[in-house]
């Protein structure tokens, strides 16, 4: 299985499809899900474009490290361009769901030079306003206290857990005091700067999102929004069809 070393840290991470002259596909999972929410996706994602997946620090099958001051959203952004360094990639269409979203925004913010297109899955920008902010990042200290004291039970069993395997409530609880947490409104104001080819999906059931995509929709100049029915955040798990034919389309006109 192959794996990145990041300063003694390992990360998993997985290749599909065959590279070409197109930039491969690197998509990130939510928080407390794994790679293995996009094995639905794979076939026809991967079938004309290399897709790269990984575990997020503490998450599946990538390390566990107990100190806290391994888990920060730099850190993890800075991971994914280590995995483009490590499978040779130069540029991407970067995109994830959710928490893979969002570090997807902040990868392009820094390092746009790198980012060919963006696809931004039941996902959001952050908060302009610091009250709603202190009021996610008290929501992220509320899911680690749960983990520290349930183990991974607490994760509950939305479709992207389910698809996931774990081996720490501890590490997935500093991921969620540390990479979920949310610092600045930095990603929200970087949104009209964006230049390159963004899709925004979200399923249509995935009532806390709804307005985050459209708030991407809106300030992302161009970007192209579609709404999967019949779909909750898990929007790629729930309708993989609907999914795979929304992102290969728009991958086939960049």
């Amino acid at each position: 299985m192959p794996y990145l070393d990041r300063d003694g840290v390992r990360l998993y991470y997985e290749t599909h499809g065959s590279r070409d002259d197109r930039p491969p596909l690197l998509l990130s999972h939510g928080y407390s899900a794994t790679a293995e929410m996009w094995a639905p996706n794979l076939p026809a994602l991967s079938a004309e474009r290399q897709v790269i997946t990984w575990d997020i620090r503490g998450h599946g099958r990538s390390e566990v490290p107990l100190d806290p001051a391994l888990y920060t959203e730099d850190l993890a952004v800075e991971d994914i361009a280590a995995l483009l360094d490590g499978t040779g990639a130069g540029t991407a269409v970067i995109g994830g769901l959710s928490l893979g979203g969002y570090l997807s925004l902040r990868f392009h913010l820094r390092h746009r030079d790198r980012v060919t297109a963006l696809v931004l899955c039941d996902t959001g920008p952050g908060y302009r306003r610091a009250e709603p902010r202190a009021d996610w990042n008290a929501m992220a200290a509320r899911r680690a206290d749960q983990l520290e004291r349930d183990g991974l039970v607490a994760l509950g069993a939305s479709p992207e857990v389910r698809a996931a395997h774990h081996r720490s409530a501890a590490s997935l609880a500093l991921a969620a005091r540390g990479i979920l947490t949310q610092h600045d409104a930095d990603v929200f104001e970087s949104l009209p700067g964006i230049s390159v080819p963004s899709l925004v999906v979200v399923g249509a059931d995935d009532k806390a999102f709804l307005a985050a995509a459209d708030v991407l929709a809106t300030k992302i100049p161009g970007a192209v929004k579609v709404v999967i029915p019949g779909a909750g955040h898990a929007a790629n798990i729930d309708q993989p069809e609907a999914f795979d034919r929304a992102v290969v389309g728009f991958l086939d006109a960049l």
